[in-house]
This record gives structure tokens, C-alpha cells and sequence, in this order.
């Protein structure tokens, strides 16, 4: 059985960033804006243990870099989600292209 290397694990990572560009890039939903995002965020979570785990196995900076980064992405999407309830409220749509048409 072969073992994972740093290698798989950055093309993973990679593919989760492309993946969060193309959504938030082509997407006209805040929520689904959103959630690339997150997945831009997870991306670079993998990639500092990945690099913890195969560059510095004995010390544990990416780890908590890692944790820092799911605490500002827990923030970060509770104040997104507090933002798109109050579009929503307000112009009955979370659509991208909408609210920036409509005047205050």
C-alpha cells in the first residue's frame, strides 16, 4: 500500500483553491459566494498541515495557524450570513447583480 505524499495532498488543495476561484468568480449567489470562500479557506488549512506534517513534523506552527484560520473563517461567515439576511430582508433577493442595480 502506498503511502500519501505531499505531493497528493497539495494537488488536492490546489484543486479545492481553483474550485473556490471559479464559484466566487462565476457564481451571482452570496451564499454560494460564500461557501468558495470557505473553500478557498479550507484549501490553505490543508496545505499548513500538509507542510507541518512533511516539513517540520516535530513543531506545530501550521497546526495553529490552521486553528487561527477556522476561527476567522467561523467569524467571517457569521458576519456574511448576518449581512445576507439583512440584504435579503431589505431587497427580497441575495442575488449579486440585483442588489447592486437597486438604489438605497
Amino acid at each position: 500500500m502506498e503511502q500519501i505524499g505531499l505531493q497528493h495532498i497539495l494537488f488536492v488543495s490546489i484543486s479545492l483553491f481553483f474550485i473556490g476561484v471559479y464559484g466566487f468568480l462565476t457564481r451571482r449567489n452570496l451564499i454560494t459566494m460564500l461557501m468558495s470562500v470557505e473553500l478557498i479557506l479550507n484549501s490553505v488549512n490543508l496545505n499548513f498541515i500538509a507542510f507541518n506534517k512533511y516539513l517540520w513534523a516535530g513543531r506545530l506552527d501550521g497546526v495553529f495557524f490552521a486553528i487561527f484560520i477556522i476561527a476567522i473563517a467561523a467569524c467571517e461567515a457569521a458576519v456574511a450570513i448576518a449581512i445576507i439576511i439583512n440584504l435579503y430582508r431589505s431587497h427580497k433577493s441575495i442575488d449579486v447583480e440585483s442588489a447592486a442595480e437597486m438604489k438605497y
